[in-house]
């Protein structure tokens, strides 16, 4: 076999994934998710757009400044003050670029842009000059290259480059491009622009026919190096290429593609479920490599087989994308000590008041369950409100609720610091919690959500409750747990109400 290649992977978690409805991340959440990244040996992070909000900026340099593995990026339009603010968050950063954008096809440069093709190529080139002045590092990409004129993205390409970009990016903006277009557009490009022997080709594939992972393996194949990807293949629309499906496709078919990723594999679930605990959005259960499904085998026959040799039914084992077999772990009589030994075999790292507050609610949780599970203590470790700058905290909740009473709430908060009561009725027990809540809060959302499963079998699980609320047209989720399917409804719904504040400050920042 030849010498394997190294693929270089980009993520975009934190700008496209992060972007797209409902997985809204405040900055605190998004160096959360940056840590994990970079711990999982991904070579580039796109932490955001620095100029699209001081809270924006305030995330991407806090990224830049912390992380010292990863190139760390900002995306930005192909304005001169996009270029500028990107640079500022970003100077002094240990490992940093530019990545900047603008639309190449004739469809975005007319109804969008609204402005010349020759002016557009102009801009593109002042934008990879001025990036070239800041920074070596400088990622060029036009927007809709899929569907732009092929002579055009060829001129264009081969003139940012004579500018200074040193990754030429090929979007596949709308997910309308299939493995063999790709493949021809790729290999053309390397062949035509001007030095394409000399930057490296990447690709950026939506998944809107469900051929993001297919298109970005077969732009590898026509020679991209680098591909632009999220966890658990999160972004606008339909998502983006999976990191996970893709890391994974290198691995098991390492003989046959001769290529290879710097990703530390095993830490590919975890990855995934700190995601699906900040956002609040799980993936589907048969979501490929990170599912509940993936590793689960329900047929006879495949049980058979499986006990007898696993690689009858699984082509990569669970351990090898940081998957435990074991699930049943501590009970009440365990201590502290064993508590944060078991949390840091799932990849989490607490100590101190966090480690009381986890501690506190464990003990309070083994009283009430025969056994505490793996995904019990998931769910202990995140489930306090990551928001930073919370504006409301749920103290105390009582519910009266019977087939002859009208159901009732009382609920205590503290609003702003000041801790405030209030009691409402509501159609159900969980109904009466939220119209308190709203009540307490002056909240004017809209429940859009709500969605209850359990997080372990057995009449004794925990409740992970999920609920999206909107409000002038905003959308935000939060994630409670508790024994209590009522209080860890409200729980959720304070969590979301806390997303939605930051958002407002956020979008009030603009």
């Amino acid at each position: 076999m030849s010498e394997i290649e190294t693929i270089k992977i980009f993520d975009t978690t934190l700008r496209d994934g992060e972007q797209s409805p409902g997985f809204t991340m405040n900055a605190e959440e998004k160096l959360i998710m940056a840590q994990q990244l970079a711990k999982m040996g991904v070579d580039t992070i796109e932490a955001g757009f620095a100029a699209a909000s001081p809270g924006d900026f305030e995330s991407v340099r806090d990224i830049g400044h912390t992380l010292k593995g990863p190139m760390v990026v900002s995306l930005c339009r192909t304005r001169i003050e996009d270029v500028d603010a990107a640079a500022e968050a970003l100077k002094g950063s240990p490992n940093w670029g530019i990545h900047t954008f603008v639309a190449a096809s004739p469809l975005h440069m007319k109804y969008k842009l609204q402005q010349d093709p020759e002016d557009v190529l102009r801009g593109a080139v002042k934008a990879v000059e001025r990036s070239k002045s800041f920074t070596d590092n400088v990622e060029f990409s036009p927007e809709d290259a899929t569907r732009s004129e092929p002579e055009f993205l060829v001129r264009m390409v081969s003139e940012c480059i004579r500018a200074g970009a040193t990754v030429i990016n090929i979007p596949d903006t709308v997910g309308y491009t299939t493995p063999d277009e790709i493949y021809q557009l790729i290999d053309r490009l390397r062949n035509e622009v001007y030095q394409g022997d000399q930057v490296t080709f990447s690709v950026h594939c939506h998944n809107d026919l469900g051929l993001a992972v297919a298109n970005s393996l077969a732009a590898v194949r026509a020679g991209a190096r680098q591909i632009e990807c999220t966890i658990n293949g999160i972004g606008e629309r339909a998502g983006n290429a999976s990191l996970e499906e893709l890391v994974m496709l290198f691995k098991v078919r390492k003989e046959m593609f001769g290529m290879e990723t710097n990703i530390v594999s095993e830490e590919l679930y975890h990855a995934s479920r700190l995601l699906t605990q900040l956002t609040g959005i799980p993936v589907q259960p048969n979501k490929a490599i990170v599912g509940a499904n993936a590793f689960a085998h329900e047929a006879g026959i495949h049980q058979d087989g499986v006990l007898k040799n696993p690689l009858t039914y699984e082509i990569m084992t669970p351990e090898s994308v940081g998957i435990k077999s074991n699930n049943l772990v501590l009970g009440k009589h365990s201590g502290r000590h064993a508590l944060a030994a078991r949390i840091r075999e799932l990849g989490y790292e607490v100590s101190g008041s966090e480690l009381n507050r986890v501690f506190g609610e464990f003990k309070r949780l083994a009283d009430l369950k025969k056994t505490v599970y793996d995904e019990d203590i998931e769910a202990l470790v995140t489930q306090s409100d990551t928001t930073g700058q919370s504006r409301y905290r749920l103290l105390s909740m009582n519910v009266v609720s019977g087939t002859n009473t009208v159901p009732t709430a009382t609920v205590e908060m503290e609003i702003d610091g000041q801790v405030m009561r209030e009691a409402h009725f509501g159609d159900g027990p969980v109904d009466a919690a939220l119209n308190t809540i709203k009540r307490l809060t002056q909240s004017k959302c809209t429940l859009t959500q709500y969605k209850v499963n359990a997080i372990t079998g057995g009449t004794d699980a925990q409740g992970e409750v999920t609920v999206s609320i909107e409000e002038n047209g905003k959308a935000v989720t939060g994630r409670g747990t508790d024994p209590d399917i009522i209080l860890a409804s409200a729980k959720a719904f304070v969590v979301a109400l806390n997303r939605m504040e930051y958002r407002k400050k956020r979008i009030e920042g603009v």
